[in-house]
């Protein structure tokens, strides 16, 4: 694969709003063989919890910058004192309010981009208190933590800590779909890959419409050089959700990738009319002059 798609696919992360991965595996066949590949960090680099490339489990002090951490960059006063803040009223919370604090606490530490430490006091909070809810939510903090992950080491211990989280979640309730899909995803990047794809087929098999299963189906196909394949996937996202601008966004790489494109460049300027984030419109520029010779 050639290094501008890899960019491109890497831009799933500033699509979504929710939380997709970047799929390191190379499949060469949904059906057989699956051969991994590095793992390439993703767009968002000047994100201050790049997770660092120490061994170490979990921030060594939640809630601070991880010390090792790539792209490092410090706290402003002010988030320093609403940490602060924070973590006293942790520190001493009864019962009643311990849950209310860690959602507070969650939400900071999300919001500067400190993603390992949300996961650790999401795991807390749902290892003190095992919902449904709770657990949901710190499989889906790890998952976010885990997107972020440089070291390889670090990235399997928080992809495992994702699919426990989730895995009794879906004890709870089997139907949480979602949850399969991003799960799915830590899977693909493991020892034991193909239990990822047999994850996001049972997804589409109990929901053929799961808008996160076949765009991470798609992104894969697309690692593979499968785009005739990875067309289906984006065409099948827009029939049900024709607003989606990831996916169509994908459609048409995938599209100029297949050679069609005139209507590539149709489904670009669709794009290019929507969007706004300046990485995106950079890459549909590179295509429109790649399509243009």
């Amino acid at each position: 694969m050639n290094k501008f798609i890899l960019l491109v696919i890497i831009l799933a992360a500033v699509l979504t709003a929710g939380l997709y991965t970047r799929p390191k595996v190379v499949v060469r066949n949904e059906d057989k063989q699956l051969s991994q590949t590095s793992r390439t960090p993703g767009s968002r680099t000047t994100t201050p919890d790049s997770l660092n490339r120490a061994a170490s489990i979990g921030p060594a002090d939640p809630g601070q910058p991880d010390r090792a951490s790539m792209h490092n960059e410090p706290l402003s006063v002010k988030d320093q004192e609403r940490v602060a803040t924070l973590r006293k009223q942790y520190a001493t919370a009864d019962a009643g309010s311990r849950s209310a604090v860690t959602t507070q606490l969650i939400e900071v530490f999300r919001q500067v981009n400190r993603f390992d430490s949300a996961a650790y006091y999401a795991g807390v909070l749902a290892t003190e208190q095992p919902t449904e809810i709770n657990l949901l939510q710190a499989g889906d903090q790890y998952f976010e933590a885990y997107t972020f992950a440089i070291d390889e080491k670090k990235a399997a211990m928080l992809g495992q800590k994702t699919r426990d989280l989730y895995q009794k979640a879906l004890d709870k309730n089997p139907n949480l779909l979602s949850a399969k899909a991003n799960m799915a995803m830590t899977y693909v990047n493991s020892e034991n890959p193909m239990q990822g794809i047999m994850l996001l087929r049972d997804v589409l098999q109990q929901d053929p419409t799961n808008e996160l299963a076949l765009f991470n189906m798609g992104l894969l196909s697309m690692r593979s050089n499968q785009f005739e394949r990875a067309i289906g996937r984006f065409r099948q996202i827009l029939v049900v959700n024709p607003a989606s601008r990831k996916a169509k966004f994908y459609l048409g790489i995938s599209l100029a990738e297949a050679g069609q494109k005139a209507e590539a460049k149709k489904v670009l300027a669709e794009v290019k009319q929507q969007e706004k984030d300046p990485q995106i419109l950079d890459a549909i520029r590179e295509y429109e002059v790649r399509l243009a010779n």
